[in-house]
This record gives structure tokens, sequence and C-alpha cells, in this order.
């Protein structure tokens, strides 16, 4: 269950279409967050939720959803202890680093109701520190080895690819400014928005935004600001065809 706009949910969009899973994406209007039936799934009322009718097992956070039960060949993941433990320390720093950060950049760039500029800036200069933490992590990777942990892809480089690829709109930079001085880094992005994997997942999020009638940064059209949004859901205002 997800909403379309936000970068978390796709992460997991992103692995199943990327180990090839049957899956049903439900995806319903931020309106409904905070409400029945979704927040008996998850009583924290953040996307993505994930309910495996096979195993009975229901996760939210999205960090938690990496689906490994289902990646019976370790396409995205390693059995031994060394490159597992390395894969979620780098899942973590996503976690910790990149989620919060990327996101408090796009609030205040776009849809905080006032224009405070030294948040802005604090976030956007937390954004390349976590760039330069990734520039040094592959600068340190053979050139044979292109991925953050090992030699092949894991669900820990996929992690960071949904935020990744709205920097451009979170900083309002040209991609060779967002990617100044961390060249492994725009490498490494480059080869991972290519997947077919990834950009199935963007054709669900175009379609879904549209049928949605959604603007690029979640604000249903017709609706100026975020504030204005969360002043009609109060009011019960928020009408849909």
């Amino acid at each position: 269950m997800n909403t379309s706009p936000g970068p978390n949910g796709w992460k997991t969009i992103f692995l199943l279409e990327e180990l090839s899973l049957n899956y049903e994406f439900k995806s319903f209007h931020f309106d409904d967050i905070k409400k029945p039936p979704f927040i008996d799934i998850n009583p924290n009322g953040r996307i993505p939720a994930i309910e495996d009718p096979r195993t009975g097992l229901t996760l939210w956070e999205s960090g938690a959803i990496i689906v490994e039960q289902y990646d019976t060949d370790n396409r995205l993941k390693f059995d031994d202890m060394i490159h597992r433990n390395l894969c979620n320390q780098l899942l973590h720093f996503h976690m910790s680093g990149q989620g919060p950060y990327f996101g408090q950049c796009g609030w205040f760039q776009h849809l905080h109701a006032k224009k405070i500029q030294s948040a802005i800036d604090i976030y956007a200069n937390e954004i390349k520190r976590v760039l330069g933490v990734l520039e040094i992590v592959l600068s340190k990777k053979g050139d044979d080895e292109q991925w953050l942990v090992g030699n092949k892809m894991t669900y820990a480089d996929m992690a960071f690819v949904p935020w990744n690829f709205r920097l451009s709109e979170v900083l309002m930079q040209s991609w060779d400014e967002v990617f100044e001085g961390t060249p492994r880094v725009r490498e490494w992005h480059e080869k991972l928005v290519e997947l077919p994997s990834w950009k199935r997942a963007l054709e669900h999020r175009v379609r879904l935004m549209d049928e949605q009638r959604l603007q690029w940064n979640g604000v249903p059209k017709g609706i100026e600001t975020f504030a204005d949004y969360e002043e009609k859901i109060e009011k019960g205002e928020m009408k849909y065809d």
C-alpha cells in the first residue's frame, strides 16, 4: 500500500520489479494516510506497507521491506556474514542520513508555508555531505567493483535511488551542479536509473500521479501550497471523482 508522490514507497516497488515478483499495488490519496483501513495496517500512518498472503507477514517502514525471503538466488543480497552486515550498514545510513535530510530539504524548499533560507541551506549542505560519504565508499572500490557492497548490486544500492532521483528538483540545480565533486556517485546513480525495473516503477508512478491529478510535489492540481492542501483535508473539503 502506497501513496504515489513520495519517494519511500518506490523503493519497495523497485525491489518487487527487479525480482519479477507478482504483487497487487494499492495506491491511495494522502488524505487517507492517517485513517482506517491504512492506520490499522501501519499505526505510524506512513507509507509504504506490505501484506504478504503467503507468509501472513505485514511490514511497514521501507527499510524493513527488502523481501529477502523471495530473493532465493541471492541476486540482491549476500549470505555471508561480512557482506550481509555491510549491506545493512549502508541501508541504515540511507534510512538515517539520506531520507530524513533529503526530505527536510524538499519540505523547506517547496512545501513549507514560508521560505526559510537558513533551513534550506542546512539541509542542502547535508545532502552534499551524504553524497560525499557515498563518494568515499565508492572511491574505495576496485575498478571491477562498482557497487556499494561487494561486486554486485544489492538492496543497499537500490534504496538510495528514489531520493537521489529527485535531487535536481529538491535542490533546484542542474544535474551537473547536483553531482559536482562526486563523479563516482553520478556514475553509480546513472547505472541504477537505467535499469528496466526502475523505469517500470516510474511508469507506475507517472500513471498514478496523472490518475490522482497530482502535481510533481504531491499537491493536487488546482491547490497552490501544501498548507492549503492540509487545510482542505482538515475541513473535509477534498473531493475526488
